[in-house]
Parts: structure tokens; C-alpha cells; sequence
């Protein structure tokens, strides 16, 4: 078979699997791909770490402040003598939670906003508009802190804090995309064929809507993980769940004389962040079609 042939022949599977098309151009994103590998290895730590690394991170092991790589501690020990490797293993888990818990949160309330808002438009879309509005100029950080200080500092509240102010932006996107997809031509068809709303909303409009909102969604994740690690080092988070951020914030007071304890998880948070702005970058030319055309 040419090359010719075979191009063809891609080009013809591409075009009845378009997901394949996708994940052929999110494959040529060497930083994107390399980004994904690296967010796997970031997962597979932060699920079987602990069971290869079996270590407390609340348990006091060994003197304060022993540097990375005395007295057998790769990453050393913070300022109770706490094992920093094992407080970066398990705070994987929590961050990483927080982040897909806060932007699942915030992806459902900006997607049923904007949903509603670009398909209803009138007076619907003019009010959720301005509610969408109002949040949007909330200083986010300040509103957090306002709803961890209330209402307490566990786990599902920061997630919830988080979520709640973070969602201005999914709902504009989505309420772009269907202002442009409700007047194409199989959506009138399909209105005309007696669906309903609901049906029209989720079920035909949604899926064509998803690729910005997949790109979104990715790229929120590393957000929500920043703003806990901002809480954290306010001092505004819950001192008995191991973070990244909650380590960088216990810590913080001991910056000058023990670097390496907020500037270990700091790198974690760096490194995590960016391979998720890498790959939201890969998801945003895999499923944008004008970039697939070329």
C-alpha cells in the first residue's frame, strides 16, 4: 500500500471515529504528551505510594529539619521531624482530589448555567447573565476565604469554596456555544421532529458543546489545585488533612531557615499545574476542527 493510500485510508477512519482524529492530533503535542505521561506517574504515586512508602506523615520520625538525603530521608524532614516524602505521597491524593472535585463542581454549575441561559435566551439568559456577572467580579480568593471562615475549614468545604467561584467561566463558554449551535440546521430539524427541550438541551446541543468545555474543565483543575495551596498558606485549611498546600502552610513560617520544606511542595504543585496547562493546550488543538484541517 502507497503512502497515498494509507493517508487516505487514515483519513477515512479519522473522519468515522472523529475521537481517533482527536487523539492523533493530541499524540503530535510532544509537550502535551509528555505532560500526560508525567500527570500518570503523579496518579499512579498518589494511589499505590503509600503502600510502597507505608510511612505516617503525621508521625514525628526524626529530628526537625534534617536536610534532603540525611539520616536516610530523600526529602528530609519539616519542623516536628515529619517525613517530607511521605507528606508529598499523601498529599498527592488530597490535591488532586480537591482539583477534580472543585472543577467537576464547578463544570455543573457553569454548563447548567450557560445550558439554560444560551438555549432559553430572553429574560432567562438577560437574569442568569447578571448572576453570572455579579460572581465574576467577586474577588475569588477573598470570597473563599470568607466561606472557609463561616462555615469551617474540612475537606468538602474548601472543595465547595472553590467550586463556587469558579464556574463564571464555563458558563460563558457554554452559553457561546449554544447561541451558535442552536440555530443550525440539525437542531431545528431535530426541534421540528417534536423533541423537547430537555432532549435538545442534553442530548443533541451538549455533546457538540463539550470540546471548550473538556479544555475548560482540564485547565481548572490546576487552578483549584493553586487556590488550595493560597488557602493553605493562609493558614485556612484543615491542619489534620495532609496537602501540598497544607504542608507548604504549616511550614511557612520556617521559609527562610528550612527552604527545602515549602519549596519541595511548592515544585510538586508547579510541576502538577503545568503538565495540566500542557495538556489542556493538547486537548485544545486535538478537538478544535480548524486546527485538525490543517
Amino acid at each position: 500500500m502507497s503512502d497515498m493510500e494509507q493517508r487516505t485510508t487514515q483519513d477515512i477512519i479519522a473522519e468515522r471515529h472523529p475521537f481517533i482524529e482527536a487523539w492523533q492530533m493530541f499524540r503530535r503535542n510532544h509537550a502535551a504528551m509528555v505532560a500526560l505521561v508525567v500527570l500518570s506517574l503523579i496518579g499512579f504515586g498518589a494511589i499505590f505510594g503509600p503502600l510502597v512508602y507505608p510511612i505516617d506523615p503525621f508521625e514525628m520520625v526524626w529530628t526537625p529539619f534534617s536536610p534532603p538525603g540525611v539520616d536516610g530521608f530523600i526529602l528530609g524532614t519539616d519542623y516536628l521531624g515529619r517525613d517530607l516524602l511521605s507528606a508529598i505521597i499523601h498529599g498527592a491524593r488530597v490535591s488532586i482530589l480537591i482539583g477534580l472535585s472543585a472543577a467537576f463542581m464547578s463544570v455543573f454549575i457553569g454548563v447548567s448555567v450557560g445550558a439554560i441561559a444560551g438555549f432559553y435566551r430572553g429574560w432567562v439568559e438577560e437574569v442568569l447573565m447578571r448572576i453570572t456577572e455579579f460572581f465574576q467580579v467577586l474577588p475569588t480568593l477573598l470570597f473563599s476565604m470568607v466561606i472557609v471562615a463561616l462555615f469551617g475549614s474540612s475537606l468538602m468545604m474548601i472543595t465547595f469554596s472553590i467550586g463556587i467561584v469558579s464556574w463564571t467561566a464555563v458558563a460563558r463558554i457554554t452559553r457561546s456555544e449554544y447561541l451558535r449551535i442552536r440555530e443550525l440546521e440539525y437542531v431545528m430539524a431535530s426541534r421540528a421532529s417534536g423533541s423537547t427541550d430537555a432532549k435538545l438541551i442534553f442530548k443533541v446541543i451538549l455533546p457538540n458543546a463539550l470540546p471548550p468545555i473538556i479544555v475548560q474543565a482540564a485547565l481548572m483543575v490546576g487552578s483549584a489545585i493553586l487556590f488550595e495551596a493560597g488557602l493553605s498558606f493562609l493558614g485556612l485549611t484543615d491542619p489534620n488533612v495532609v496537602s501540598w498546600g497544607q504542608v507548604i502552610g504549616s511550614n511557612r513560617q520556617y521559609i527562610l531557615d528550612a527552604g527545602y520544606t515549602v519549596t519541595i511542595p511548592g515544585i510538586a504543585i508547579f510541576i502538577t499545574v503545568l503538565c495540566i496547562s500542557l495538556v489542556g493546550d493538547g486537548l485544545n488543538d486535538a478537538l478544535n476542527p480548524r486546527l485538525r484541517q490543517r
